[in-house]
């Protein structure tokens, strides 16, 4: 009995002393810092493994206390063992670095080869590393994620918004609130002309993610930037060659629900004329109807084909690596569709605001066709000169249709109850294509090594805007009883607009290291000269019907039954939108860059000389067709960086900058657009901002960050558009460029990303507060005399664009195991500003609103996997309201007087999706 009892307690107490414990620890590559996602970790001999997280972790629960072998295996890297021994006890994190086949030791410290720049980890370190204030989106981010351009890439990034299309995709990027006109865009570093026919900001819905390495957001400047940003700087960094083989092709197709639910409205754009008459034929050539094409009034209500997505890019080193090849091209064409409500509205008087005289109901069919070419060449001559050249090309076609019925409200036919109003159609047809090419050629030389260094670019970059034989036809009508009858068709336009800008500029950077008390001190001195020319040009011819009378009560099948006649046959070329204009940039600087310690500085001063000028080549009466601006700014800058410890940074920068007018607003002409008349200002002067920011940085590890800032800004003579009535004939209203004394932006921004195991998410909220204070109108209605009269009143508000309140948040799946990737991606924009009014308080906002995209992606074996994106799931709409309502407006669809809001415009535009192939060397 006692030996058996003996035996029982030996085993009670071996199964009390062998405790359960757990073994935690990051597998990271060597070369990189990068966590690994998906790397095998075993215990030999047990049949314990398990694939590692999103930021590299693994845990085994509940092991044996004692020796142990780890092995830990990812394909192309060396397998790495390790003895362990497991305690009782809390062991200690394990952190194991994979080395990739063929590479270095894993105890070497020097790493030689070319580190990949499109991954998380590079996106950390420089927003560590840089001395400017940055956010970063890695392209791997971006590859996963549900966006397809780079519009709606940067909506991600903390303190930006995007301004959306007329088909709801993002176009461009507002930055902390500042207006797209307040920042600039570049490529590679190198900065590009914008094909926008107005302004200078570039859309950025015309670049495909996919041809991007990482995109750069800059939100304070040095002295060696160009100056003229007071939101930011965009800059999209190109793929570059990797060190080893690289294919990269992707295959998708889709479908947007817009289309299950109606059919799309399309005309046959290759029948289009790229040129007028005029230029066809001559400036005194009298045009004929059979000049014109009657394809893009020939409208067909069709099912759409399905979306096609494609990319491919190949890049390789060779030569012993000093020779690096890369080329990388995409393609889509996509249809997407808009329902829109639009109402025009009238100020009467103080009591009586926002009456609205008629409502537009607008359905938009849009074919987008995207083209990008992106290649690269860099050659390594010794150690010391390296030369690159770099050549991008993106093309944008938009061909669409809008469709509009024009309910008149304010006539006297108009009856709710009965049916009854006097009605308008307009069918408009246009095809727009923008183009950018960039070609930069570039030598880095160290001319005394660890002492003088040289750098220089030579840029060649062209814009296009064309819009060709662009259509639009009216008819009137009335309803009677629900029923529309007496149809007269009353006008038919064909209009030609391009614009085309080419720069060439040079760039030269000079930088000498001093050693100055123990100190190494870099003095870099540098400039840029930029040619910029630019030629506009537009026409256009109306249009009449032949017998207008005999087409009251005929029910036109299409628009090519009606017989017109030309009313201009020379068209009307001889307008001030026909112009050359020109500017010519010289800037130099001055920049020095120290270490003391733990604290960075970088600082100096920038010179920025501009000649800007115009050329009308048809006066027209107009009182000044020769004009130009000469003017010369010094901005100084200075930003300081201080390291707590490695993993915690403190920022403080300042810097000037300032915001030119683009050449369409300083042109004295005018153009009627959708909704307004336009018209340039002469006398339009540049911005000057004095910006200020502050931010905390933690990194904890080589995926996480949390980043805390404040910024500021005092901006003088602030540019804002706002509708005008004309001084000498009263009754024009013109929405025109103006700049308004001062205004001041400041906010607070948070950006947040923490890793688990197969669970992430990235956030970041801005908070941005702006005042300026303009001269508006204000109507009153005169006590004694009864008479509506009009006083000037000051208004205080936000400035244009800017929303209080913006906000991100991604939360994302990885499952390595089963090769599962999913992100869920929503982003908040509050109420913002979309038109200013001339009249006090009748200003038109965006209501704030929630889009909500998402992507998810199955990997499987030989490097294929498959992905899903779908956008809009929430079919967000666009909504414009002007404050406060009219009692007048009672009864009028969508009006809601409860709300204390006057409805001008909602669009819908209903959710995407995609399903695609991807195949990945």
């Amino acid at each position: 009995m006692k030996p058996i009892l003996k035996t029982i307690f030996c085993l009670f107490f071996s199964i009390t002393v062998a405790k359960a414990s757990n073994i935690k620890g990051h597998v990271y590559d060597q070369k990189t810092g990068e966590p690994m996602i998906g790397a095998s970790v075993k215990l030999e001999n047990t049949d314990r493994a398990i694939l590692t997280g999103l930021d590299g972790s693994f845990e085994f629960k509940k092991v044996t206390a004692g020796p142990a072998t780890l092995k830990v295996s990812y394909i192309s890297y060396k397998t790495f063992s390790k003895q362990i021994t497991i305690l009782n006890e809390d062991n200690p994190q394990i952190n194991i670095y994979l080395t990739e086949q063929g590479g270095n030791d894993l105890n070497e410290i020097s790493i030689s080869a070319k580190h990949d720049g499109a991954t998380e980890i590079t996106a950390r370190r420089l927003e560590q590393k840089s001395m400017q204030v940055m956010n970063v989106v890695s392209g791997r981010a971006m590859e996963i994620s549900p966006d397809l351009t780079v519009a709606n890439a940067i909506q991600r990034v903390s303190g930006v918004s995007v301004e959306r299309s007329n088909n709801g995709d993002g176009q461009y990027a507002i930055l902390r609130g500042m207006d797209k006109r307040y920042n600039y865009t570049l490529v590679n570093g190198i900065k590009i002309p914008s094909p926008d026919n107005k302004f200078r900001y570039v859309p950025l819905d015309i670049f495909p993610v996919e041809l991007l390495e990482r995109l750069e957001i800059y939100k304070s400047l040095t002295p060696n930037m160009e100056g003229d940003a007071v939101g930011g700087v965009v800059n999209m960094v190109m793929k570059d060659a990797p060190s080893k083989m690289q294919i990269n092709a992707n295959l998708a197709s889709g479908y947007s629900q817009m289309f299950f639910d109606r059919k799309f409205l399309g005309f046959d754009a290759s029948s289009m004329n790229s040129k007028s008459p005029y230029e066809s034929n001559g400036r005194s050539y009298n045009a004929k109807t059979s000049d014109f094409s009657t394809g893009v009034l020939d409208y067909k209500a069709k099912q759409p084909a399905p979306n096609l997505v494609g990319g491919l890019s190949i890049g390789q080193r060779f030569l012993k690596n000093k020779l690096g090849i890369l080329v990388a091209g995409s393609y889509q064409n996509t249809y997407r569709g808009t329902n829109s409500t639009f109402f025009n509205s009238s100020v009467v008087d103080d009591d009586k605001i926002s009456r609205i005289t008629s409502m537009d109901y607008r359905q938009y069919s849009e074919q987008q066709k995207r083209y990008g070419v992106h290649g690269k060449v860099d050659f390594v001559l010794d150690k010391n000169n390296k030369f690159s050249w770099v050549n991008s090309y993106v093309n944008l076609q938009n061909i669409q249709t809008r469709d509009v019925l024009t309910t008149n409200f304010s006539n006297a036919d108009y009856n709710a109850a009965a049916g009854n109003a006097q009605i308008t159609y307009n069918t408009r047809s246009r095809l727009t294509e923008q183009q950018i090419y960039n070609s930069t050629l570039q030598g880095e030389h160290k001319i005394i090594p660890g002492k003088l260094k040289v750098d220089w670019s030579a840029v060649f970059s062209s814009a296009k805007n064309d819009v060709p034989d662009e259509s639009s036809v009216s008819l009137n009508g009335l309803r009677t009883n629900f029923a529309e009858t007496r149809t007269t068709a009353s006008s038919l336009t064909h209009r030609w607009s391009r614009n085309t800008d080419e720069d060439k500029a040079g760039y030269l950077n000079l930088t000498y290291t001093a050693d100055i008390a123990g100190t190494k001190v870099d003095f870099t001195g540098g400039g840029l000269y930029r040619d910029k020319q630019r030629s506009s040009f537009y026409n256009n011819y109306t249009f009449k019907p032949t017998v207008p009378a005999s087409l009251y009560g005929v029910a036109f099948n299409n628009y090519t039954d009606i017989v017109w006649d030309v009313q201009n046959p020379q068209g009307a070329v001889a307008n001030p939108l026909t112009y050359n204009a020109s500017e010519k940039t010289t800037a130099g600087y001055g920049m020095f860059n120290f270490k003391v310690n733990k604290l960075e500085v970088i600082g100096g001063a920038r010179v920025e000389h501009t000649d800007q000028g115009y050329n009308l080549l048809f006066s027209q009466g107009e009182s000044r067709p020769v004009g130009s601006q000469v003017y010369t700014d010094f901005l100084p800058s200075l930003n300081l960086k201080y390291g707590l410890n490695d993993k915690m940074n403190l920022r403080a920068s300042y810097f000037r900058s300032l915001n030119r007018p683009g050449f369409y607003e300083i042109v004295p002409g005018n153009v009627v657009t959708e909704e307004y008349r336009e018209r340039g200002n002469p006398d339009l002067k540049r911005a000057i901002a004095d910006n200020y920011d502050v931010r905390y940085e933690l990194f904890p590890n080589s995926s996480d960050q949390l980043l805390v800032g404040a910024f500021f800004k005092n901006i003088k003579d602030p540019i804002e558009y706002t509708l005008q009535a004309d001084a000498t004939r009263g009754q024009d209203v013109y929405y025109t460029p103006g700049n308004f004394g001062n205004a001041k932006n400041y906010g607070l921004e948070m950006d947040y990303i923490k890793f688990f195991n197969k669970f992430g998410f990235k956030a970041n909220y801005t908070y941005t507060h702006s005042r300026i204070t303009t001269s508006k109108s204000k109507r009153i209605r005169n006590a004694v005399s009864g008479d509506v009269e009009t006083i000037n009143a000051d208004q205080t508000r936000p400035l244009y664009g800017q929303a209080a309140h913006i906000g991100n948040l991604s939360l994302l799946y990885k499952d390595s195991k089963n090769g599962w990737d999913a992100q869920l991606a929503g982003s908040y924009t509050g109420d913002r500003i979309n038109t200013v009014s001339q009249f006090v308080d009748n200003d038109v906002w965006q209501k704030g609103f929630v889009q909500m995209d998402a992507s998810v992606e199955k990997k499987f074996k030989n490097n294929l996997s498959i992905f899903i994106k779908a956008g809009n799931l929430l079919n967000t709409p666009t909504t414009l309201f002007i404050k406060g309502t009219n009692t007048e407006n009672t009864g009028l669809p969508q009006q809601d007087l409860g709300s204390n809001e006057t409805l001008i415009r909602k669009d819908f535009y209903e959710q995407t999706y995609l399903l695609g192939l991807r195949y990945k060397l």
